[in-house]
């Protein structure tokens, strides 16, 4: 341990000392987090190598999987684009209804997902509001893989509007217009004076919506229609085998969910922290 080092363990501070405050970290961070990860690779290591291998590769859980991180996927990067936006219009605009804006994005964190999944559905089907008006041209949102999405997108958008929005009202507006003072376009301001500060934030919030969206359950299956090999997510295919007590196999697909997640997670991550070297902590 270097002499910085040292001297940083013995800053003062309001917890502890640097053993309790660490102990009580880690027994937490155990009983939370450590030890149910545990049991369940456990658990799925009880299936043995002939079954993890036939149901980590059959086709109804590639499938699931396929439609759960691709999903979650497309929903966050949406997400990031819209929320970015909205964020913006929040801080940036002072229009009619903007605090009532401001209090609807924080609905989807508010409302159960099983009221969201059927508000979705009835809105979305053949005979919904939007739904009707799409069918004369063969466009189908619910019961597919694109209600899906619409469903991930609902629940994703609060976490990137507000990530971002508060980085956004900690800029100030003058910055934009020394930009344009300067001469720079109005594509140039965006992307080398607005954006750079806040793409941190926007990786952060993209981080969120989708490790929310890849877990979710409850809205989705009420819009999704639950059809094998087409429309079933994969916490859908985790629950019907724990109802047909199968419990080894609901562990096999959920430690598969759990490594993809982590991966690409742990991806992200990397490149956020590369942003903050290169664009300093926002």
């Amino acid at each position: 341990m270097t002499v910085a080092a040292s001297a940083r363990w013995r800053e003062p501070s309001i917890l502890p000392g640097f053993g309790i405050a660490l102990g009580v970290t880690l027994t937490a961070l155990s009983l939370v987090v450590l030890i149910p990860l545990a049991a369940l690779f456990l658990k799925a290591a009880s299936a043995g190598p002939a079954d993890i291998w036939a149901i980590a590769t059959s086709p109804r859980t590639l499938a699931a999987l396929r439609l759960s991180f691709l999903g979650a996927l497309f929903a966050a990067a949406v997400n990031a684009v819209f929320g970015l936006i909205l964020a913006w219009v929040l801080v940036r605009y002072e229009c009619p209804g903007r605090r009532l804006i401001d209090a609807a994005v924080d609905l989807p964190f508010a409302l159960p997902t099983a009221v969201a999944g059927i508000a979705l559905a009835a809105i979305y089907a053949p005979n919904g509001w939007v739904g009707s008006l799409l069918a004369p041209y063969d466009i189908k949102i619910a019961y597919t893989p694109l209600g899906v999405m619409v469903a991930l997108i609902f629940i994703g958008l609060p976490f990137v509007v507000r990530t971002v929005q508060p980085v956004l009202e900690q800029m100030q507006a003058e910055i934009e217009e020394a930009a344009a003072l300067l001469g720079a376009g109005r594509w140039r301001t965006i992307f080398r004076v607005v954006l750079p500060p806040v793409y941190p934030a926007l990786l952060t919030g993209f981080v969120l919506a989708f490790a929310r969206a890849v877990g979710e359950y409850g809205s989705v299956i009420f819009i999704a229609g639950n059809v094998p090999m087409v429309s079933e997510i994969a916490p859908l295919l985790i629950v019907i085998r724990l109802e047909q007590f199968d419990y080894a196999g609901a562990a096999v697909v959920a430690t598969l969910m759990l490594l993809i997640a982590f991966a690409l997670i742990l991806a992200v991550n990397l490149i956020q922290a590369r942003a903050r070297r290169r664009f300093g902590d926002v």
